[in-house]
């Protein structure tokens, strides 16, 4: 007997219509937006620098993996201000992809019914955490997606599939080291409960962290070719281990916000006991666990650090919306509730960090021309957008700021900072300082702004902020030092 054609809801083009269609609607307000997080124009940045010839780590110093912004190369090619809408869309993508995974996820537990709600929900919740844009979860949700969906294939050929994507993911951001070790133990149970010996079993662990680690050790290997492996091994490895902690209060205050945000699990519990397969419950369950294990192990409890746990909880929502499927208002309301929950914060930032017409009148200011420029705070952007030089490699202000920094980047922050006014930069940027600011750095620049003779032009308002823009009077060109 045929079986019935699947209705028009249950289809993966209409699933990803109405998921397209919710994430434009979601992301709308900042496409576009030069300022949409410090994090990300950062990125777009030093694949801005890298299409000029700039090598990560050497040139540009920061401590993500070099997969990232090879990501954004695509983008960076374009030039600003076309990049901006390159990456944003990359990043839609990317969400829509990894919504159109959660579905099939659902599916295989048994929630069918409650696979697009919960796959909406993903989308929408990402709003509340800084994943309206471009930040490294948004892009490795995706390939961790997918690990999950070939973990529960069965097939030795899918582990090591998924265990590959783990590696891919890894080269995004190394926190999902956390997640990656956890599928590799599911994927090494499923294989004992199969009937595997031990013995084989030890073989086949050793081969899945292999192909897991496959990626960054290629990373590496290209910076060894490159005489670089030094520089590459301390940014990615050592440089961490040497940051300190942030303040007790700032961490309390992160993790309230955090926790608000995460609220939105609920979901996830009042579906715990839901119908399902057994199997893919207890994995989705576990994984979930380990995500939330990984948010609190990991430390820092930015908001945008939550964007993973939305993974594994979307999924698990979705037995919630399976009970809930013939109440129409269970699963609209909570979705529309959320979406103008998420327009009310994304307008909200917008306000306090800027706009595009901020932007380019800060741009503005600043100026194009041969002289270097230094941003000491403010949007690192500012340097592709003038196209005047950086004189420095730690382009990220907070490198430079922060008293969690000292000790950590391979240079002294105040030594550096001398460096950099003894090449006479033709325009130094500085935003209001912040709580996590070392102040010592900050009036180490104003002296030397007063000492070298800078004039301050007119502020720039930029959202909440007055940027200052200080221009030295008459010098030469400055040129960014030999290193």
């Amino acid at each position: 007997m045929d079986r019935p054609a699947p209705l028009p809801l249950d289809t993966w083009w209409f699933r990803l219509a109405v998921l397209t269609a919710t994430a434009l609607a979601a992301r709308a307000v900042t496409f576009g937006s030069p300022v949409v997080h410090v994090d990300e124009t950062f990125y777009l940045t030093v694949a801005q620098a890298m299409t000029h010839g700039a090598l990560p780590y050497v040139d540009l110093w920061d401590r993500k993996p070099i997969g990232l912004f090879l990501l954004y190369l695509p983008a960076a090619v374009w030039g600003l201000p076309a990049a901006l809408y390159v990456y944003q869309a990359m990043a839609m993508a990317a969400a829509v992809a990894t919504a159109v995974l959660i579905t099939r996820l659902a599916d295989r537990a048994g929630w069918r019914a409650g696979a697009l709600p919960a796959a909406m929900l993903y989308i929408l919740w990402l709003d509340l955490a800084d994943g309206q844009g471009g930040q490294s979860p948004i892009f490795y949700n995706l390939p961790m997606a997918g690990a999950a969906l070939l973990a529960l294939q069965g097939s030795r050929g899918r582990a090591m599939a998924a265990m590959l994507l783990v590696g891919l993911a890894l080269q995004i951001k190394y926190s999902v080291l956390f997640e990656g070790v956890g599928l590799g133990l599911w994927l090494l149970a499923s294989d004992l409960r199969s009937g595997r010996r031990v013995g084989e079993t030890i073989v086949y662990a050793l081969m899945l962290g292999t192909i897991a680690l496959l990626p960054t050790a290629l990373a590496m290997a290209a910076y060894a070719m490159l005489g670089h492996l030094d520089a590459f091994i301390f940014a990615n490895f050592v440089s961490i281990l040497h940051r300190s902690k942030d303040s007790p209060a700032l961490m309390i205050d992160r993790a309230g916000e955090a926790a608000a945000i995460l609220s939105l699990l609920l979901f996830a519990i009042a579906g715990w006991r839901a119908k399902a397969e057994p199997l893919v419950r207890l994995f989705l369950h576990l994984w979930l666990l380990v995500a939330l294990v990984a948010f609190v192990g990991f430390g820092g409890w930015y908001n945008h650090y939550t964007l993973p746990v939305m993974l594994p909880g979307a999924v698990c929502a979705a037995a919630f919306f399976q009970r809930r499927a013939r109440s129409w208002w269970w699963i609209v309301v909570p979705l529309a509730l959320l979406f103008v929950t998420g327009q009310v914060v994304l307008r909200s930032e917008r306000e306090r960090r800027g706009t595009a017409a901020q932007f380019q009148r800060l741009t503005a200011t600043v100026g194009r021309g041969p002289g270097g420029l230094f941003v000491y705070s403010g949007p690192v952007l500012l340097y592709p957008a003038t196209g005047r030089p950086a004189l420095t490699r730690y382009l990220f202000p907070s490198h430079l700021q922060f008293d969690r920094e000292a000790g950590s980047i391979g240079v002294d922050q105040r030594a550096e900072i001398e460096r950099i006014f003894a090449q006479a930069p033709a325009a130094v940027v500085m935003a209001p300082a912040i709580g996590e600011e070392e102040p010592a750095m900050r009036t180490l620049v104003e002296q030397r702004l007063s000492r070298d003779g800078y004039v301050a032009q007119p502020s720039v308002r930029l959202g909440h902020d007055d940027v200052v823009v200080f221009r030295r009077p008459t010098s030469s060109p400055s040129r960014p030092a030999a290193r």
